[in-house]
């Protein structure tokens, strides 16, 4: 019986990258994590160890290197393309690469009152990510979105009329308070110019910040949907939001045997277990981008 080699892939991951601007006195800097994954003729490889179809993971590596050093990184995605538009068209036996990219936010200390020219402080731990992949047959498609974006509103979230049956302990609310994590994957159903990437990014999460803080919660899944229905409404060329967002329980801590009430004002954090809440939200007749995307896990 000869097996059938199905679906694979390989490349470099957490490829770790600082590129500083010093151009002028007031310097800048990109912290990126970056991971590049290619595909295409790798039977012999996988059958009989021949490498002679394969661009090494340290290549792969040196690349993302380099091409930070030959023109400004500049927009992720448009950095994302370079690289993976590079390694399908320099290597006959790669016909597919994705590129994944992670930037980390940092923002100037202020030093009497300005902000310093070159030293700065991490912004919290949320990321801006991108997702690139150019494929021969498929096309070229890209992600744009973020990570870990914790939010919170105090008041405007309620939860109730669940099924409940004998392990339902949780009890109803119309006053709770809602936080999460964000995660967040938009699909741009056209390829943006090199300088629009930024203003798309910027307007998507600013309109999905403003949906969670203004509209009045009844569950997290019609928040969710109500955040990627703004992200499209502000960004008419996205054509699809997929968001994952774990449940930040706080629980109402009872203080009743120490003789005080508890009128909604103290709360507990617990991190686990959680809920998590994850959902596909498709612009209808959108583009198809093509059967690998199906696979494509949520987030």
């Amino acid at each position: 019986m000869e097996l059938i080699l199905g679906a694979n892939q390989y490349g470099k991951a957490q490829v770790r990258m600082v590129v500083v601007d010093r151009s002028t006195p007031v310097h800048s800097f990109v912290d990126l994590n970056v991971g590049v994954t290619l595909s295409g003729d790798l039977e012999d490889v996988h059958r009989v160890g021949s490498n002679a179809n394969v661009v090494t993971t340290d290549t792969q590596k040196n690349t993302v290197f380099a091409f930070a050093r030959e023109s400004p990184v500049g927009e992720i995605e448009e950095f994302g393309l370079r690289l993976a538009r590079h390694f399908v068209s320099s290597f006959a036996p790669i016909t597919r690469a994705r590129v994944k990219i992670e930037s980390s936010s940092w923002s100037r200390i202020p030093v009497d009152g300005e902000p310093h020219p070159h030293s700065f402080v991490a912004a919290g731990s949320e990321l801006r990510i991108a997702e690139v992949v150019v494929d021969q047959e498929q096309g070229v498609w890209v992600l744009s979105g973020l990570k870990d974006l914790i939010v919170l509103k105090t008041t405007g979230s309620e939860f109730s009329g669940y099924i409940k049956d004998p392990y339902t302990t949780l009890q109803e609310t119309d006053e709770r308070i809602l936080s999460t994590a964000v995660a967040a994957r938009w699909r741009h159903g056209a390829l943006l110019t090199a300088g629009e990437w930024d203003a798309s990014f910027d307007t998507a999460r600013a309109a999905m910040l403003e949906s969670f803080a203004t509209v009045h919660s009844l569950s997290l899944q019609q928040t969710l949907f109500e955040m990627a229905g703004a992200a499209v409404a502000a960004s008419p060329g996205l054509v699809e939001v997929r968001l994952s967002m774990p449940n930040r329980h706080h629980f109402l801590v009872d203080l009743e045997r120490f003789g005080l009430d508890n009128p909604n004002l103290v709360f507990r954090f617990e991190d686990r277990p959680y809920g998590l809440i994850e959902a596909q939200i498709l612009v209808p007749a959108a583009p198809d981008p093509g059967p690998a995307w199906e696979s494509y896990p949520l987030l």
